[in-house]
Protein backbone atom coordinates (compact mmCIF):
# COMPACT_ATOMS: atom_id res chain seq x y z
CA UNK A 1 0.00 0.00 0.00
CA UNK A 2 2.79 2.38 0.92
CA UNK A 3 4.57 1.80 -2.40
CA UNK A 4 1.38 2.29 -4.41
CA UNK A 5 0.64 5.53 -2.53
CA UNK A 6 4.14 6.83 -3.18
CA UNK A 7 3.85 6.03 -6.88
CA UNK A 8 0.50 7.80 -7.02
CA UNK A 9 1.93 10.83 -5.30
CA UNK A 10 4.82 10.91 -7.77
CA UNK A 11 2.36 10.67 -10.68
CA UNK A 12 0.24 13.44 -9.19
CA UNK A 13 3.35 15.53 -8.67
CA UNK A 14 4.34 15.15 -12.28
CA UNK A 15 0.86 16.17 -13.37
CA UNK A 16 1.08 19.29 -11.20
CA UNK A 17 4.61 20.24 -12.26
CA UNK A 18 3.83 20.37 -15.99
CA UNK A 19 1.01 22.96 -15.68
CA UNK A 20 3.10 24.99 -13.25
CA UNK A 21 6.05 25.01 -15.65
CA UNK A 22 3.78 25.99 -18.54
CA UNK A 23 2.26 28.72 -16.40
CA UNK A 24 5.70 30.05 -15.52
CA UNK A 25 6.76 30.01 -19.18
CA UNK A 26 3.56 31.79 -20.19
CA UNK A 27 4.06 34.41 -17.49
CA UNK A 28 7.65 34.96 -18.64
CA UNK A 29 6.60 35.35 -22.26
CA UNK A 30 3.68 37.59 -21.38
CA UNK A 31 5.86 39.72 -19.15
CA UNK A 32 8.54 40.02 -21.80
CA UNK A 33 5.97 40.84 -24.44
CA UNK A 34 4.48 43.51 -22.22
CA UNK A 35 7.87 45.08 -21.62
CA UNK A 36 8.72 44.96 -25.32
CA UNK A 37 5.40 46.48 -26.31
CA UNK A 38 5.68 49.13 -23.64
CA UNK A 39 9.15 50.10 -24.78
CA UNK A 40 8.08 50.04 -28.43
CA UNK A 41 4.99 52.08 -27.73
CA UNK A 42 6.95 54.71 -25.84
CA UNK A 43 9.36 55.17 -28.74
CA UNK A 44 6.97 54.51 -31.62
CA UNK A 45 6.72 57.31 -34.17
CA UNK A 46 3.76 57.96 -36.42
CA UNK A 47 5.80 58.47 -39.58
CA UNK A 48 3.42 61.24 -40.64
CA UNK A 49 3.29 65.01 -41.00
CA UNK A 50 0.48 67.28 -39.86
CA UNK A 51 -0.56 70.77 -40.91
CA UNK A 52 -3.25 72.77 -39.15
CA UNK A 53 -5.63 75.60 -40.01
CA UNK A 54 -9.24 76.51 -40.75
CA UNK A 55 -10.18 75.04 -37.37
CA UNK A 56 -8.89 71.56 -38.18
CA UNK A 57 -5.77 69.58 -39.06
CA UNK A 58 -4.84 66.97 -41.63
CA UNK A 59 -2.20 64.26 -41.60
CA UNK A 60 -0.22 62.97 -44.59
CA UNK A 61 2.38 60.25 -44.89
CA UNK A 62 5.94 61.46 -45.37
CA UNK A 63 5.75 60.47 -49.05
CA UNK A 64 2.58 62.50 -49.54
CA UNK A 65 4.11 65.42 -47.63
CA UNK A 66 7.29 65.43 -49.71
CA UNK A 67 5.18 65.50 -52.88
CA UNK A 68 2.98 68.26 -51.45
CA UNK A 69 6.13 70.24 -50.64
CA UNK A 70 7.39 69.82 -54.21
CA UNK A 71 4.06 70.93 -55.70
CA UNK A 72 4.05 73.98 -53.42
CA UNK A 73 7.74 74.70 -54.12
CA UNK A 74 7.07 74.88 -57.86
CA UNK A 75 4.25 77.38 -57.25
CA UNK A 76 6.52 79.51 -55.05
CA UNK A 77 9.34 79.24 -57.57
CA UNK A 78 7.05 80.43 -60.39
CA UNK A 79 5.78 83.33 -58.29
CA UNK A 80 2.23 81.98 -58.28
CA UNK A 81 -0.15 82.74 -55.39
CA UNK A 82 -0.90 80.24 -52.60
CA UNK A 83 -4.29 79.71 -54.26
CA UNK A 84 -2.53 77.97 -57.15
CA UNK A 85 -0.85 75.55 -54.74
CA UNK A 86 -4.21 74.88 -53.03
CA UNK A 87 -5.79 73.94 -56.35
CA UNK A 88 -2.84 71.76 -57.36
CA UNK A 89 -2.71 69.94 -54.01
CA UNK A 90 -6.45 69.20 -53.99
CA UNK A 91 -6.17 67.97 -57.57
CA UNK A 92 -3.17 65.74 -56.95
CA UNK A 93 -4.76 64.21 -53.87
CA UNK A 94 -7.94 63.38 -55.78
CA UNK A 95 -6.02 61.97 -58.74
CA UNK A 96 -3.25 59.99 -57.02
CA UNK A 97 -3.51 60.58 -53.26
CA UNK A 98 -0.30 62.61 -53.69
CA UNK A 99 1.68 59.55 -54.77
CA UNK A 100 3.68 59.42 -58.00
CA UNK A 101 2.01 56.28 -59.31
CA UNK A 102 2.96 54.60 -62.58
CA UNK A 103 -0.55 53.49 -63.54
CA UNK A 104 -4.07 54.80 -63.91
CA UNK A 105 -7.10 55.00 -66.16
CA UNK A 106 -5.99 54.23 -69.71
CA UNK A 107 -2.56 55.89 -70.08
CA UNK A 108 -2.87 58.19 -67.04
CA UNK A 109 0.31 58.49 -64.98
CA UNK A 110 1.92 60.37 -62.11
CA UNK A 111 0.81 62.82 -59.45
CA UNK A 112 -1.88 64.43 -61.59
CA UNK A 113 -2.77 61.33 -63.64
CA UNK A 114 -1.87 63.16 -66.83
CA UNK A 115 -2.23 61.31 -70.12
CA UNK A 116 0.68 61.37 -72.57
CA UNK A 117 -1.81 60.78 -75.37
CA UNK A 118 -3.50 64.07 -74.45
CA UNK A 119 -0.37 66.18 -74.81
CA UNK A 120 0.90 66.31 -71.22
CA UNK A 121 4.34 64.99 -72.22
CA UNK A 122 6.05 61.68 -72.71
CA UNK A 123 5.46 58.94 -70.10
CA UNK A 124 8.90 59.70 -68.67
CA UNK A 125 8.09 63.41 -68.41
CA UNK A 126 4.70 62.83 -66.82
CA UNK A 127 6.35 60.59 -64.22
CA UNK A 128 8.76 63.41 -63.34
CA UNK A 129 6.93 65.30 -60.54
CA UNK A 130 8.52 68.63 -61.44
CA UNK A 131 7.57 68.37 -65.11
CA UNK A 132 4.06 67.19 -64.20
CA UNK A 133 3.56 70.04 -61.72
CA UNK A 134 4.82 72.69 -64.15
CA UNK A 135 2.51 71.27 -66.82
CA UNK A 136 -0.43 71.56 -64.43
CA UNK A 137 0.44 75.17 -63.58
CA UNK A 138 0.94 76.02 -67.25
CA UNK A 139 -2.65 74.93 -67.89
CA UNK A 140 -3.93 76.65 -64.74
CA UNK A 141 -2.39 79.99 -65.69
CA UNK A 142 -4.33 79.94 -68.93
CA UNK A 143 -7.51 80.26 -66.84
CA UNK A 144 -7.61 83.98 -66.31
CA UNK A 145 -9.83 84.00 -63.22
CA UNK A 146 -8.55 80.87 -61.43
CA UNK A 147 -7.72 82.98 -58.36
CA UNK A 148 -11.35 83.87 -57.76
CA UNK A 149 -13.27 80.92 -59.18
CA UNK A 150 -14.25 77.93 -57.00
CA UNK A 151 -11.35 75.57 -56.45
CA UNK A 152 -13.25 72.60 -57.85
CA UNK A 153 -14.08 74.49 -61.05
CA UNK A 154 -10.49 75.57 -61.59
CA UNK A 155 -9.21 72.02 -61.08
CA UNK A 156 -11.87 70.55 -63.38
CA UNK A 157 -11.11 73.09 -66.11
CA UNK A 158 -7.52 71.84 -66.13
CA UNK A 159 -8.19 68.13 -65.64
CA UNK A 160 -11.51 67.53 -67.45
CA UNK A 161 -12.18 64.61 -65.12
CA UNK A 162 -15.00 62.11 -65.39
CA UNK A 163 -15.73 62.98 -61.75
CA UNK A 164 -16.13 66.75 -62.08
CA UNK A 165 -17.18 67.47 -58.48
CA UNK A 166 -14.56 65.35 -56.68
CA UNK A 167 -11.87 68.00 -56.23
CA UNK A 168 -14.00 69.94 -53.74
CA UNK A 169 -13.69 67.02 -51.31
CA UNK A 170 -10.02 67.88 -50.76
CA UNK A 171 -10.19 71.67 -50.70
CA UNK A 172 -9.68 72.03 -46.95
CA UNK A 173 -6.49 69.99 -46.72
CA UNK A 174 -5.26 71.55 -49.95
CA UNK A 175 -5.62 75.01 -48.47
CA UNK A 176 -4.03 74.02 -45.14
CA UNK A 177 -0.96 72.41 -46.69
CA UNK A 178 -0.61 75.17 -49.27
CA UNK A 179 -0.66 77.72 -46.47
CA UNK A 180 2.09 75.88 -44.58
CA UNK A 181 4.25 75.05 -47.58
CA UNK A 182 4.07 78.48 -49.21
CA UNK A 183 5.01 80.11 -45.91
CA UNK A 184 1.72 81.80 -45.08
CA UNK A 185 1.21 80.20 -41.65
CA UNK A 186 4.70 80.09 -40.16
CA UNK A 187 5.95 77.00 -38.32
CA UNK A 188 2.96 74.90 -39.29
CA UNK A 189 4.34 71.59 -40.55
CA UNK A 190 4.93 69.01 -37.80
CA UNK A 191 6.63 65.79 -38.91
CA UNK A 192 6.96 62.89 -36.48
CA UNK A 193 9.44 60.52 -38.11
CA UNK A 194 11.67 57.70 -36.88
CA UNK A 195 15.42 57.91 -36.39
CA UNK A 196 17.49 58.42 -39.57
CA UNK A 197 18.64 55.27 -41.32
CA UNK A 198 22.28 56.28 -41.52
CA UNK A 199 24.80 59.02 -42.25
CA UNK A 200 23.86 61.76 -44.69
CA UNK A 201 25.50 64.67 -46.47
CA UNK A 202 23.77 68.05 -46.92
CA UNK A 203 24.99 68.30 -50.53
CA UNK A 204 22.16 66.20 -52.08
CA UNK A 205 19.60 68.30 -50.19
CA UNK A 206 21.19 71.47 -51.55
CA UNK A 207 20.99 69.98 -55.04
CA UNK A 208 17.30 69.16 -54.51
CA UNK A 209 16.69 72.73 -53.34
CA UNK A 210 18.13 74.01 -56.62
CA UNK A 211 16.10 71.48 -58.60
CA UNK A 212 12.79 72.46 -56.99
CA UNK A 213 13.46 76.22 -56.88
CA UNK A 214 15.44 76.76 -60.12
CA UNK A 215 14.08 80.20 -61.04
CA UNK A 216 14.57 81.77 -57.63
CA UNK A 217 17.99 80.18 -57.29
CA UNK A 218 19.07 81.54 -60.65
CA UNK A 219 17.61 84.97 -59.86
CA UNK A 220 19.39 85.04 -56.49
CA UNK A 221 16.28 85.46 -54.34
CA UNK A 222 17.24 82.11 -52.79
CA UNK A 223 20.88 81.40 -52.09
CA UNK A 224 22.37 78.53 -50.14
CA UNK A 225 25.70 77.47 -48.74
CA UNK A 226 27.24 74.79 -46.56
CA UNK A 227 28.55 76.02 -43.22
CA UNK A 228 29.71 74.62 -39.86
CA UNK A 229 26.61 73.55 -37.97
CA UNK A 230 28.06 74.74 -34.65
CA UNK A 231 28.24 78.28 -36.04
CA UNK A 232 25.00 78.32 -38.02
CA UNK A 233 22.64 76.96 -35.33
CA UNK A 234 22.20 77.96 -31.69
CA UNK A 235 22.58 74.38 -30.52
CA UNK A 236 23.21 71.20 -32.45
CA UNK A 237 21.48 67.96 -31.40
CA UNK A 238 23.48 64.88 -30.49
CA UNK A 239 24.47 62.82 -33.50
CA UNK A 240 24.16 65.73 -35.90
CA UNK A 241 26.59 66.33 -38.72
CA UNK A 242 29.27 68.97 -38.58
CA UNK A 243 28.03 70.74 -41.71
CA UNK A 244 24.66 72.49 -42.09
CA UNK A 245 22.79 73.72 -45.15
CA UNK A 246 22.07 77.44 -44.78
CA UNK A 247 19.33 78.81 -47.05
CA UNK A 248 18.91 82.58 -47.34
CA UNK A 249 15.51 83.98 -48.50
CA UNK A 250 16.97 87.51 -48.49
CA UNK A 251 14.48 89.13 -46.17
CA UNK A 252 11.32 87.53 -47.58
CA UNK A 253 9.75 86.09 -44.44
CA UNK A 254 7.01 84.13 -46.23
CA UNK A 255 9.64 82.61 -48.50
CA UNK A 256 11.74 81.82 -45.43
CA UNK A 257 8.88 79.88 -43.84
CA UNK A 258 8.15 78.15 -47.14
CA UNK A 259 11.76 76.98 -47.20
CA UNK A 260 11.75 76.00 -43.50
CA UNK A 261 8.63 73.85 -43.89
CA UNK A 262 10.01 72.48 -47.17
CA UNK A 263 13.13 71.36 -45.28
CA UNK A 264 11.01 69.64 -42.61
CA UNK A 265 9.10 67.85 -45.37
CA UNK A 266 12.44 66.40 -46.57
CA UNK A 267 13.28 64.95 -43.14
CA UNK A 268 12.31 61.35 -43.84
CA UNK A 269 14.15 61.10 -47.17
CA UNK A 270 17.15 63.31 -46.42
CA UNK A 271 17.88 62.49 -42.74
CA UNK A 272 17.19 66.05 -41.54
CA UNK A 273 17.40 66.25 -37.75
CA UNK A 274 16.94 69.98 -37.15
CA UNK A 275 15.53 73.04 -38.94
CA UNK A 276 15.89 76.55 -37.52
CA UNK A 277 14.27 79.76 -38.73
CA UNK A 278 12.84 82.95 -37.30
CA UNK A 279 13.40 82.07 -33.67
CA UNK A 280 11.80 78.63 -34.00
CA UNK A 281 13.41 75.19 -34.12
CA UNK A 282 12.06 71.90 -35.41
CA UNK A 283 13.84 68.85 -34.01
CA UNK A 284 13.37 65.29 -35.16
CA UNK A 285 14.01 63.80 -31.70
CA UNK A 286 12.36 66.53 -29.65
CA UNK A 287 14.03 69.11 -27.47
CA UNK A 288 13.82 69.79 -23.73
CA UNK A 289 11.10 67.13 -23.25
CA UNK A 290 8.98 68.53 -26.08
CA UNK A 291 7.07 66.36 -28.55
CA UNK A 292 9.42 64.89 -31.17
CA UNK A 293 9.00 66.50 -34.56
CA UNK A 294 7.41 69.68 -33.22
CA UNK A 295 8.54 73.32 -33.32
CA UNK A 296 9.87 75.11 -30.24
CA UNK A 297 10.71 78.74 -29.59
CA UNK A 298 14.37 79.68 -29.36
CA UNK A 299 15.26 82.15 -26.59
CA UNK A 300 18.05 84.25 -28.00
CA UNK A 301 20.89 82.85 -30.03
CA UNK A 302 21.71 82.91 -33.69
CA UNK A 303 18.35 81.62 -34.89
CA UNK A 304 16.15 84.11 -33.04
CA UNK A 305 15.08 86.43 -35.83
CA UNK A 306 17.85 85.03 -38.00
CA UNK A 307 17.24 85.71 -41.70
CA UNK A 308 18.44 82.28 -42.87
CA UNK A 309 16.99 78.79 -42.67
CA UNK A 310 19.49 76.42 -41.06
CA UNK A 311 19.09 72.74 -41.87
CA UNK A 312 21.13 70.15 -39.94
CA UNK A 313 21.37 66.52 -40.99
CA UNK A 314 22.48 63.39 -39.15
CA UNK A 315 26.24 62.91 -38.88
CA UNK A 316 27.87 61.78 -42.11
CA UNK A 317 30.50 59.15 -42.71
Amino acid sequence: MAQRRGAGERTLGRHLVIPLVLLAVFAFIAGGTYVALTQYSSSRRSGTCTASGLGTSHRYSTEQTANAALISAVAVDRGMPPRAASIALATAYQESKLENIDHGDRDSLGLFQQRPSQGWGTPEQVMDPIHATNAFYDALEKIGDYRSMPLNDAAQTVQRSGFPEAYADHETEGRIYASALTGQSGANLVCDVSAPDGPASPQPLQDELTRQFPRRTEAGSITSALAPASEAATSVPDGAGATALVIDPHGDDALGWALANWAVAQAADSSVVQVCYGGRTWERSGKDNTTPGSWTTVDGGATAGDPAVVVVLVAGA
